[in-house]
Order: C-alpha cells, then structure tokens, then sequence
C-alpha cells in the first residue's frame, strides 16, 4: 500500500490515506460547494466502502470516486440519491494530467476492500455531523440537541394546521427515520417519521406538524442535510434497525386544500411586497400551486 499518510489533492477536497480509512478535508473556498464547507473533514473506514472508480469528468478533468456502501452513512442515506454529482462527499475531481497518479490511489485503495462489506452494515460507519444543529426552513426553525427534535413555527410561513397543533418536540426514541426532500426542487421539505401514530401522517408536508417545509432559500442542502443525517442516525442508534423504506419513501401525492392553497399563496404575496420574491419568482411559485388544485 501507498506510505500512510499520501495526500491527494483535487479542486475542492484533499483525500488522506491511511491505513484503515481515507481522510477527506474539503476546502473552504468560495468556490467550495456550502454543503461540503459545512462537512468540513470526514473519515471514510475502508469497511464503508464498496467500489472506487475512475471516470473522465467535464472539461479536462478526471474524478476519483470511492462508492459508499447502502447504509453505511447517514448523509448519503439521508440524500437518497438526490445531491448534485459536485456535492457528492465521495467524488474527488482531478486535472487529467493527473489520472495516473489518481489510477494508483484507486487500485490501492481497492486492494484493500473486501468484497464481502458490499452488503448494508449492521450500523452506520461514518460518523454523523455533530449536534446542536439547527436551521430556518420556510415555515419554522428546526432544533435537534443529539435527543430530541423541535419545531418552532414562523407566521409568515406555517400552515393554519402547524399553528392549531403547536410547536412541536420529538423524542429521538419515538422516532422510525426521515424523510428528506431536497430544498433544490419545489416543495423540498424534511419529515420525522413516527414509530407510533394515532393517525396517519398527512400527505402534504405542509400539513404535517412532524415536518418543515423548504424553498425560497430557507433550509438549503449544507444546513438540512447534514441535519436530516445527524437525526437519521441518532434514531438508529437508539433502537430497532431502520426497516427498508423508512428512509426517503416518497409520500402520496394527493390534491391540496383549496383554502390551504390560498393561504400558500398569500404567504407569497407578503414576501413579494416585502421585496423578498422578484416578480417573476412570485408568479412562477403562484402557478405551481395554482396547478396542485
């Protein structure tokens, strides 16, 4: 194997490798995607890995990518496969005059993978970020303290549901995992599952006290991810293994409230005057509800 401790350095991370696991510090450029910033440094064992190819990335580049084992770590179980291939955590991108060097890295590293950890792992190998964590989503702050979750809801953006209910907290140990949509798409949102519930959960998470709701840059990916994951593995570490599905099921979709859609819509209209939303943002987000009707 390559000297322990070798660094390889690419445009926004550097991967150290030592004898059990790589090391991977991002840099903290403007260029830096925020998500991998907020990551800062995150040790991969060798155990968490299950392949690491060597592809030809965009214009002149080449990417290392050591492929994370299903259930290995919490961000990317989180993710669900839907982060952006330059925030992927495992993907290093390399100028292409460097491709041999990056094709001996890849083959030490894959002698020392055993093919028999390709399946899920009885527990999450990478450690998840640390808490207190917290961020503003676009109808209520989100807390989680390492043992519960709290919701405390804004005026200008929760639903008439979220304000009869309450704010909410939420005992880690009540909890079967998380439901992240990323805030890239509309209607992003993150959702706690329940272990237990007298009723169903509703469909729309908007209505839904157990989840917040994103867009409008409230609750982007380097704050609601990194806390989707460190969530997603306290619960797992606190009691029966995440059954398959628990983990980025996508909710039925169902046709809203009319009053509801009204509401949604005046909430905008607040944010137009206020100068938050351009025009165009405002008309185009008054269309997409406008269509759920």
């Amino acid at each position: 194997m390559s000297r322990m401790g070798d660094v390889l350095a690419g445009f926004h991370a550097a991967w150290e490798f030592e004898s059990d696991s790589v090391l991977i510090r991002y840099e903290r450029g403007i260029r830096t995607p925020k998500l991998l910033q907020a990551l800062g440094e995150r040790r991969i064992p060798h155990e968490a890995i299950a392949a690491v190819t060597l592809t030809p990335g965009k214009r002149g580049t080449v990417v290392l990518h050591a492929v994370p084992r299903p259930g290995a770590d919490p961000l990317m179980e989180a993710a669900a496969g839907q982060l952006k291939d330059g925030c992927d955590p495992y993907r290093l991108v390399l100028p292409a005059e460097r491709e041999t060097l990056a094709e001996y890295y890849a083959d030490e590293l894959r002698a020392l993978l055993t093919p028999d950890d390709c399946g899920p792992p009885d527990r999450y190998l990478v450690a998840a970020p640390e808490t207190p964590l917290q961020f503003k989503a676009y109808d209520g702050k989100a807390s989680f303290d390492g043992k519960s979750v709290a919701f405390r809801w804004f005026w200008t953006g929760a639903s008439s549901a979220k304000w009869k209910a309450g704010d909410q907290s939420f005992l880690v140990t009540d909890l079967s995992g998380v439901e992240w949509r990323s805030p890239e798409v509309f209607e992003g949102h993150l959702r706690l599952l329940r272990r237990e519930t007298p009723v169903a959960q509703p469909a729309q998470a908007d209505q839904d006290p157990a989840a917040v709701v994103f867009g409008l840059g409230y609750g982007p990916v380097h704050e609601s991810l990194p806390f989707a994951a460190s969530v997603l593995a306290a619960v797992r570490a606190s009691g029966p293994a995440l059954t398959p599905g628990t983990v980025g099921a996508a909710a039925p979709v169902t046709r809203r409230d009319p009053a509801d859609i009204a509401e949604r819509i005046r909430h905008l209209g607040e944010l137009h005057q206020a100068g938050l939303l351009t025009d165009e943002e405002f008309t185009s987000k008054k269309a997409e509800l406008l269509a759920e009707l």
